[in-house]
């Protein structure tokens, strides 16, 4: 068995289609308010704050093929 790195919680993962979900013990699914918190301070970039130049370079990057 697993634990939460968020909240501690033990859980085990299921494959459900192709991803993998978090399943309480009880068989619940596994959704804590520290995940939910954690995925909303993701850093976000303003569009405006960048200059023409930097969003060249980083359209370029994404566009370019490997």
């Amino acid at each position: 068995m697993a634990n939460c790195k968020f909240c501690g919680k033990e859980i085990f993962w299921m494959k459900e289609g192709r991803k993998n979900k978090a399943v309480e013990m009880d068989g619940g699914q596994h959704l804590c308010e520290e995940l939910k918190n954690s995925r909303g301070s993701l850093k976000k970039m303003d569009r405006n704050s960048l200059t023409p130049e930097e969003i060249a370079k980083y359209e370029a990057e994404i566009n370019k093929k490997k």
